[in-house]
């Protein structure tokens, strides 16, 4: 899994607000760990289990200006043991459960949810995150009450959601959630659409992913 729309949307999206330290789990090709450091001066590590993958990120990482404050671990996120809490933790998590597994054993891995369940990675923020951290995910918008509900159960909640459309008249497609440690009440929740119409971006797109895109 390369680069996508998901993790485009997630690294420009997620709030890294006064944060110093953040985790990327399961990084891939190092996209949204790159991103992150674009986007502050925070050390960021990368967890990715495949070990091409992590390869990979590491000669991107290398070819970037912010070489120095991104750390590539090649490890299972749920068997990583961290040195320190984090501000933020994002993941653009595997989230098949039950559908018809590719043939191709990485592509299968970096889309089912066996190898990071959506409860572990709500118990590894929870243990991970710092007081005032959030977890920043990107998911299939039919999901959301689904993490929600999870979150709560493991003492965490939805602070802030934006669910995604391609088109105006298209349905929604994919949530971007914001958790906290704790009770939040209600989550403030918006709306990006992609494109007013087919090969035009829309101002939401323009002014979220305009620092990386270069046709924008």
């Amino acid at each position: 899994m390369k680069v996508g729309t998901d993790g485009c949307l997630l690294g420009a999206w997620t709030d890294i607000s006064n944060c110093r330290n953040v985790l990327d789990v399961g990084c891939g090709s190092g996209l949204i760990a790159i991103m992150m450091a674009q986007r502050c001066n925070a050390r960021i590590t990368g967890l990715e289990i495949d070990s091409e993958a992590a390869m990979q990120a590491v000669e991107n990482v290398a070819q970037t200006p912010w070489k120095e404050r991104i750390e590539i671990v090649n490890c299972n996120a749920l068997s990583f043991v961290p040195q320190k809490q984090y501000d933020v933790i994002v993941s653009n998590p595997p989230f098949f459960s039950n559908s018809i597994r590719n043939k191709e054993t990485k592509r299968a891995m970096a889309r089912h949810d066996d190898t990071l369940p959506c409860a572990q990675l709500m118990d590894f923020a929870k243990r991970t995150l710092t007081d005032n951290g959030h977890l920043s995910v990107v998911i299939p918008s039919d999901q959301t009450e689904a993490w929600c509900n999870e979150a709560i159960f493991k003492g965490l909640s939805a602070r802030r959601i934006s669910y995604v459309r391609t088109l105006p008249h298209k349905p929604i497609k994919r949530a971007l959630i914001e958790f906290v440690k704790g009770a939040y009440p209600v989550p403030c929740t918006d709306e990006i659409i992609i494109e007013n119409r087919p090969g035009e971006y829309s101002d939401d797109i323009k002014k979220l992913l305009g620092d990386f895109y270069m046709n924008l």
